[in-house]
């Protein structure tokens, strides 16, 4: 086992040994838990959320104990390092990593919980509409551009891994879901307007994202429209094609089926969702 603390925490070292033995017995489910594993405890009165990695194949376990760093310990990192950076993410706690001959078996990342937060998918999906949902969706877009000039890509940028607290008029983002991070000396547009692919399909969202970042990059917001809705439906269509494919995949198990039925089925599905895309 590696178990790597921040030092103001140091002392809290043998309650998450001891939480991590009874992970599967105790705790406080958070989210469906169907890929990752978040659950919530308390130690000394403070909550903290404790995320287990799903467990990988016996490749991917050779390649994180030898190549790369576990996804426990780069969401750690990045969280530290955004922190240094005047950025916001849940205060990182620990990391623990296990391993056997093999490779990783299994890793934690602990952070603090919040409270009193909503996500950015909330204010976008919510039945009940948010107050300055324009404001909130302007600050979010200034805090990408901010990460942007630092030349930050957080990959998982989509709006449940933004989570949003209200302190006096001005909203604070605060980020999760760290483990998947690029950093560029020169981060180009056409890789900056990529990187909001996963954040909305909803036209009035993205034509208020176009115009503030157009507006603090200085470039057309016409343009920055354009691209960035181009970029979210070859992300859709990629998830799509993705989707058929492993249904296939399984289906095909079952009952052969030709390939020109597979492809017909394949063009209808991909392009029953396309209509999203231009009432902006």
């Amino acid at each position: 086992m590696n178990i790597v603390l921040t030092p103001d925490y140091s002392h809290y070292k043998d309650e998450i040994i001891r939480i991590i033995k009874n992970f599967h017995n105790e705790g406080t489910l958070i989210g469906p838990g169907s890929r990752n594993i978040v659950k919530s405890f308390t130690i000394d009165g403070k909550q903290l959320n404790f995320k287990s990695f799903k467990q990988h194949n016996f490749i991917n376990r050779h390649v994180y104990k030898y190549y790369r760093k576990s996804k426990a310990k780069r969401s750690f990192e990045y969280a530290n390092m955004l922190i240094e950076k005047n950025f916001y993410s849940p205060q990182p706690i620990a990391y623990v990593e296990f391993h056997d001959w093999l490779g990783l078996t299994n890793s934690y990342y602990i952070s603090e919980q919040l409270e009193n937060t909503c996500t950015l998918e909330n204010v976008f999906y919510s039945e009940r509409p948010f107050e300055d949902v324009k404001e909130i969706i302007k600050a979010y877009t200034q805090l990408v551009f901010q990460l942007h000039e630092q030349g930050i890509e957080f990959i998982d940028n989509s709006p449940g891994n933004f989570l949003i607290e209200k302190i006096n008029d001005a909203y604070r983002f605060f980020m999760v879901d760290l483990n998947r991070m690029n950093f560029h000396a020169d981060f180009e547009l056409p890789k900056r307007i990529k990187n909001f692919s996963r954040i909305a399909n909803d036209p009035k969202i993205l034509k208020i994202i176009s115009t503030e970042y157009s507006l603090l990059a200085g470039i057309s917001p016409e343009y920055f429209l354009k691209q960035i809705v181009n970029a979210s439906n070859k992300l859709r269509t990629k998830r799509k094609i993705k989707k058929v494919l492993k249904f296939y995949k399984y289906f095909l198990k079952v009952i052969p089926v030709s390939r020109n039925l597979i492809l017909i089925s394949m063009i209808s599905l991909l392009e029953s969702d396309l209509p999203f895309l231009l009432s902006v």
